[in-house]
């Protein structure tokens, strides 16, 4: 076979078929406004709290041919979050719990992002009163309504997970409330320029 057939059949199949070739990482901006932090912890007596945390800043960087070399930086701002209920609220800002005094800040580090189907799994490393642990998230990406095949413009990043309050030592006020923390979070990212 001819040498420059062979450069040209290379040449095209890396321009038509997707693949890590011809694949490059996204860089993305967080819109605070619309996105959420959303967590619900279990009531001992039945029922639960729910309540909602600011994103203070976040960084992400997606690659959608290649999962593992996206990542993902969030930092979120827990003296600002709300509960449904209002002592609760206090209560969970106090040092018996997130001490958002000694600790104004929640941060968190993709360290392994990999492919799930429509969506990806999440390991990272979160840290909360000063302690730092392991967690996996589950994320699924969405297009907003009418938007066209394949654009990856403006998108919405849906986030499940859970953390046990007991490992950061968040550990007060155990006869209301359990220790899992369940999260919800919804991430309204654009791409940057």
């Amino acid at each position: 076979m001819p040498r420059h057939f062979t450069v040209a059949a290379i040449l095209c199949a890396c321009l038509i078929l997707p693949g890590e070739a011809g694949a490059r990482p996204l860089h993305y901006t967080l819109d605070p406004a619309t996105s959420e932090v959303r967590f619900a912890i279990d009531l001992t007596q039945g029922g639960d709290i729910r309540g909602r945390m600011p994103v203070a800043a976040a960084a992400l960087t997606l690659d959608f041919e290649a999962a593992a070399q996206s990542r993902v930086q969030v930092t979120l701002d827990p003296a600002h979050a709300r509960t449904n209920l209002p002592f609760a609220t206090q209560a969970m800002k106090g040092p018996e719990v997130l001490d958002t005094g000694a600790h104004p800040q929640i941060r968190f580090e993709s360290t392994r992002v990999r492919a799930d189907g429509d969506g990806a799994i999440i390991d990272g490393q979160v840290t909360i009163r000063g302690v730092t642990r392991p967690i996996t998230l589950a994320a699924r990406i969405y297009r907003p309504k009418g938007s066209a095949e394949g654009a990856r413009d403006q998108l919405t990043v849906h986030l499940t997970g859970t953390v046990r309050r007991s490992e950061f030592g968040a550990t007060g006020f155990p006869d209301f409330v359990g220790d899992e923390v369940r999260l919800d979070i919804l991430a309204r990212i654009r791409q940057d320029g």
